[in-house]
């Protein structure tokens, strides 16, 4: 039986952290599915087609697959008929937020399992956010995303 995992997040873009994270699920699982979460509350400084790209160049490997997804996280693991969702830790504030989402997912899907896995020590302070500051401020990014990651944003951010 193939084991299979979803990774969701926004990925407002895929930074060295979510390529760890994805590595590591490569060595857990057969499959992983990486959900570019769509939250209409949110004002992306990538579109849905971009992120979903910039994933690809990330990590290439036939065992990933790159989904759009809109709805709740329970919905997503029905969906993909798996009750793994993988969840990247970098500290306690993390934990706490995933930890508060896994229970309210829980109370949705009582199948749900949670996948937590640290970061790499010197990826701790690598965040979305930081690259999107970065961009904002023209300063580098290169310690940041990958070099294709790079490449990508510069070329559809000139």
């Amino acid at each position: 039986m193939k084991r299979k995992c979803v990774f969701a997040g926004s990925f407002d873009p895929p930074t060295k952290g979510h390529k760890a994270m994805i590595e590591d699920c490569l060595s857990l699982f057969d499959e992983v599915v990486i959900a570019v979460m769509v939250n209409p509350q949110k004002k992306p400084c990538f579109t849905v087609e971009q992120r979903k790209e910039m994933l690809a160049l990330t990590v290439q490997s036939e065992r990933i697959r790159v989904v759009e997804f809109s709805g709740t996280v329970a919905e997503l693991l029905k969906a993909e008929n798996t009750p793994f969702y993988v969840r990247g830790i970098r500290n306690t504030v993390d934990f706490e937020y995933e930890n508060a989402n896994y229970f309210a997912t829980k109370k949705l899907d009582s199948e749900v399992v949670a996948v937590y896995l640290p970061c790499p020590q010197e990826l701790l302070h690598i965040s979305s956010s930081m690259v999107r500051n970065s961009l904002q401020f023209k300063t580098p990014i290169d310690e940041y995303v990958t070099k294709e990651v790079e490449e990508y944003i510069y070329s559809v951010k000139s």
